[in-house]
């Protein structure tokens, strides 16, 4: 628990280790399970929306009432029921905060889709012979990613926190691997001899998880021509 200095610009941790290049290398596992959610949530999501736009009928209700079904729990509930299903580790906290998210995205995608099946410009697809994929590729998915981009920057901090949050629990990443939630569990017993182990793994989490909040206000505003209009 050195102070720091020239060697060490964080300090050093209980184990002597250099409190700064840990919360650099922590960053990698906090955002790259970010980018892993997000991607497992928008392809499960637009899937599922667009499969269920598209095919109405008896195909829509019953991929709605499964949505709904996921969409009835709590997000964190459901996260570490599918991880006691799952088992801990990492890749496995992914899948499971990817799964108990997918479902309002895969709403949200439906809806869009919905409004835009009776335009006539698909409608001017459909005659020309394009498939529902080739559609679907071409005239909904491109329409869709602006609302898609604002819902899941406005996530990622929320899938930050869950990340963190699991971990510290001991549910993803183990010690002694650099992750924040570790990092914060790693000093709870050393807070009163040095809290800054605990404040700045803390103040890295805040600090992400503010600038994805102040991103999706801005993609919003940016997004939104009401909005705009107003000169916000």
């Amino acid at each position: 628990m050195l102070p720091p200095s020239a060697a060490h610009w964080l300090g050093t941790d209980h184990l002597g280790r250099d409190l700064f290049s840990r919360l650099i290398w922590g960053a990698r596992a906090s955002f790259g399970s970010v980018a892993a959610i997000l991607a497992l949530v928008l392809a499960v999501g637009c899937t599922v929306g667009t499969v269920a736009g598209m095919a109405g009928g008896v195909v829509d209700a019953v991929l709605m009432r499964l949505c709904d079904a996921f969409m009835t729990v709590p997000t964190l509930v459901l996260a570490l029921f599918l991880i006691g299903a799952l088992g801990t580790g990492l890749t496995n906290v992914v899948i499971a905060i990817a799964l108990s998210h997918w479902a309002w995205y895969a709403r949200l995608v439906r809806g869009m889709t919905m409004s835009l099946r009776g335009r006539d410009h698909i409608a001017a697809a459909r005659l020309a012979g394009l498939s529902r994929a080739a559609i679907v590729r071409r005239h909904v998915l491109p329409v869709v990613a602006g609302q898609l981009a604002v819902l899941a920057s406005l996530d990622l901090g929320h899938w930050m926190l869950h990340v963190a949050g699991l971990s510290f629990l001991g549910l993803g990443l183990a010690p002694p691997a650099a992750e924040w939630g570790i990092m914060i569990n790693d000093a709870r017993p050393f807070f009163r001899v040095s809290p800054m182990l605990v404040l700045l793994p803390g103040m890295a989490i805040l600090m992400t998880v503010m600038a994805f909040n102040l991103l999706g206000d801005g993609l919003r505003d940016h997004l939104d021509p009401a909005l705009r209009g107003q000169g916000h």
